[in-house]
């Protein structure tokens, strides 16, 4: 199929592109990698009146070390992300979830930002964001906004963001000392979206007991959800595969799954638990340098 009439316009600055959203408001599209946008157009599922190309926007496109964190245009593509040294050393778990997103040839054209604002609850980039206390940069005419990722997302498809605002920036911060992770998702093929995919990052004291966790979930939810009763029981504990094994029920009961062609409800659930203690396995190790 192809998709029906729309005008389109280059933007060479973001000052631009945040003009022409404020001229034609929810009839305009921004336009990035459209590796989402243009599938939903060709089925008509939205049929936008104007799209904003930003791919001319260069300073958007940009990996910086700042802060101890990470620091990344919304332009940046999914193969930067996996493959840069920064975030490699940063942030490697989010390098592996960039590595997990689609095929090579979505990734070389998929945005860091395209992705978030999109919004799928089955994609990697949102689940790892909100596990990582990502803050989001927002620009419209009456200036700059930050907002936590954890408050970015509201339901399906669906975020804060408002008609005449871009995403420019995201910003993760800086990973305590003797912090490891884990990912895990369950795919029917490579390549397909996930239909559960679970993230964990445990600090470790010096002492082996956990003195932070953080565990968060995607596809199984309108949102990516962060299964903050598992991270609770948790923290102080020696860890262990029971510890590991009763965050796993935690995050299951969290879970708030649907039924698809894909799988059930039940086996989401049933597969958070088991993701779950992998993920905090794998953290536990890393932690440890094991």
């Amino acid at each position: 199929m192809k998709p029906p009439e729309f005008e389109y316009e280059a933007a060479r600055s973001v000052e631009e592109a945040v003009e022409l959203l404020h001229a034609r408001g929810e009839e305009a599209k921004i336009l990035a990698g459209g590796q989402s946008l243009v599938p939903l157009m060709n089925f008509r599922l939205t049929r936008p009146g104007l799209l904003i190309d930003i791919n001319g926007i260069a300073a958007l496109d940009y990996i910086r070390d700042a802060d101890s964190g990470v620091r990344i245009g919304a332009l940046t593509r999914h193969r930067m992300v996996e493959i840069s040294p920064i975030v490699q050393k940063k942030c490697p778990i989010l390098s592996e979830g960039a590595k997990q997103i689609g095929h090579l040839a979505i990734r070389n054209r998929g945005t860091f930002g395209g992705s978030l604002v999109h919004a799928d609850p089955a994609a990697e980039l949102p689940m790892l964001c909100v596990a990582l206390d990502a803050s989001f940069k927002l620009r419209g005419r009456q200036g700059e906004r930050t907002i936590s990722a954890k408050d970015f997302f509201v339901t399906y498809l669906t975020t804060t963001l408002r008609p005449d605002e871009l995403l420019v920036e995201v910003n993760i911060p800086g990973q305590p000392a003797g912090i490891g992770w884990g990912f895990h998702e369950l795919c029917r093929r490579p390549g397909d979206f996930a239909i559960a995919a679970v993230s964990a990052l445990l600090t470790v004291d010096k002492k082996g007991n956990c003195a932070e966790a953080r565990i968060a979930m995607g596809g199984v939810g309108p949102t990516p959800i962060r299964a903050s009763e598992a991270e609770a029981i948790l923290k102080g504990q020696t860890l262990s595969e029971q510890a590991f094994a009763e965050a796993g029920q935690k995050a299951a009961a969290a879970a708030d799954p649907g039924s698809d062609v894909h799988a059930s409800a039940e086996f989401r659930r049933y597969l958070v638990g088991v993701l779950t203690k992998r993920a905090l396995r794998d953290a536990c190790d890393r932690a440890k340098g094991v």
